[in-house]
């Protein structure tokens, strides 16, 4: 791939690191709000994207408008995937937009979605969460996918134009079709995928170069892994996954990786995971800066 061009327009070379140390699922559960809270005050991640459809959602809403300071996007969500802990569409309840199950929920998995979403109704599914985070009082930094749902040859188009439309930067990628296939797309979608970079490149939106994060089914040992994920860090913007989470039993009650997320949130807090990351010349920003270059 040739050079990202946001490093430039930051200041920084293109062998320089840079990481966007970033919070999925916020609203999920009233745990994730408090553990953004704590973590926003202490400083080391560095943006988070909220879950519109959720139950938590206002609270969400109001800890932005009363910190407006705060890097938020919106994890674009399609599916509920926990057993006995759902959230449904915010446009429709009509089982023909091919989102709801038999249960009145969104599918739990990204390739029930595929397989029967309407793409004009999944369209206007994404608007909505959009517009009602933004009508809500966040000012919204970026997109990203929950469970990568997206990622489909339906689905994808309508994706990015949301993205080009409201000027938000997005999670995509600057990737090469091997480099999608790495991160798990088959290869119709990362063909199309690597297809559609330069395409972004010329609109404007700037994007980030790699996508990682750490797994939710490995909870032991979690610090270590933070500080080996950052040494590992390539060169180019990484958009790193944390799902930070402060133990509680409506936590417990939801999902059986709670303590990989109870793990990210005390990782986090953690003042060695930033002393290595100063030692380490691995710059953190935030979705923030890149939407000033929209």
């Amino acid at each position: 791939m040739k050079p990202n061009p946001i490093l430039k327009k930051l200041g920084f070379s293109n062998e320089d690191r840079l990481v966007i140390l970033h919070t999925d699922d916020i609203g999920m559960c009233h745990a994730s709000i408090q553990a953004y809270s704590e973590l926003f005050d202490y400083g080391l991640i560095s943006s988070g994207a909220t879950m519109v459809p959720c139950s938590w959602f206002p609270q969400v809403a109001a800890f932005c408008r009363q910190h407006p300071k705060v890097d938020m996007g919106v994890h674009l969500t399609l599916t509920s995937e926990w057993d006995n802990y759902r959230w449904s569409p915010v446009s429709t309840r009509h089982i023909d937009s091919g989102m709801i199950d038999t249960e009145g929920y969104f599918f739990r998995s990204a390739e029930e979605t595929q397989s029967y979403g309407n793409p004009e109704a999944i369209q206007t599914e994404l608007q909505t969460q959009l517009e009602r985070a933004i009508s809500a009082g966040i000012e919204v930094t970026h997109l990203d996918t929950h469970m990568n749902t997206v990622a489909h040859p339906k689905f994808l188009n309508g994706y990015l134009q949301l993205a080009i439309r409201h000027r938000l930067p997005i999670l995509f990628p600057r990737q090469d079709e091997a480099g999608f296939r790495k991160l798990g797309l088959n290869s119709e979608i990362a063909s199309i995928a690597a297809s559609l970079v330069d395409y972004l490149d010329d609109q404007g939106i700037p994007l980030v170069d790699h996508a990682g994060g750490l797994d939710l089914d490995k909870p032991i040992n979690r610090l270590e892994q933070a500080k080996q994920a950052m040494s590992d860090l390539p060169s180019g913007i990484t958009h790193f996954i944390t799902h930070p989470s402060i133990e509680t039993s409506e936590l417990k009650a939801i999902t059986p990786d709670w303590q990989s997320r109870v793990a990210d949130y005390k990782t986090f807090m953690d003042e060695k995971l930033r002393q290595h990351i100063d030692n380490i010349g691995v710059q953190i920003i935030g979705y923030k800066t890149l939407k000033e270059f929209v």
